[in-house]
């Protein structure tokens, strides 16, 4: 089974510009969760799938109490602290950074993973 996040917005110091060092800028996150969901289909316990609002939480917080120079290391460390939940499979994140180019609504920055890596 698949969870999916969509357009999380949260607020973080990124980029290499003093003021972005300065003034928190939205991000936009979008995550892929897999996980085996066979259990859960048939017992309709909490327990027993990825819960999306405890990673989503945690997301939260990662991406608050940030301070990164670069997306790819923002996205990077959100994938890591959605593969902590050992029920995950694979997952795949993207990080927008809006408005980071004049002439376009964003950038942004994909990777993916397994429980493997």
């Amino acid at each position: 089974m698949l969870i999916k996040i969509k357009n999380l917005k949260v607020q973080t110091l990124i980029g290499i510009n003093d003021w972005e060092r300065e003034e928190k800028q939205d991000v936009i996150i979008n995550a892929e969760i897999e996980f085996d969901g066979s259990r859960i289909c048939v017992t309709d316990d909490i327990n027993d799938t990825a819960n999306y609002r405890t990673i989503t939480k945690r997301i939260i917080s990662t991406v608050e109490a940030s301070s990164f120079f670069s997306l790819e290391k923002l996205a990077y460390t959100i994938l890591q602290t959605i593969l902590e939940d050992k029920k995950v499979l694979k997952a795949k994140v993207e990080v927008d950074k809006p408005y980071a180019l004049r002439f376009a609504d964003s950038v942004s920055v994909q990777c993916e993973s397994d429980q493997k890596h």
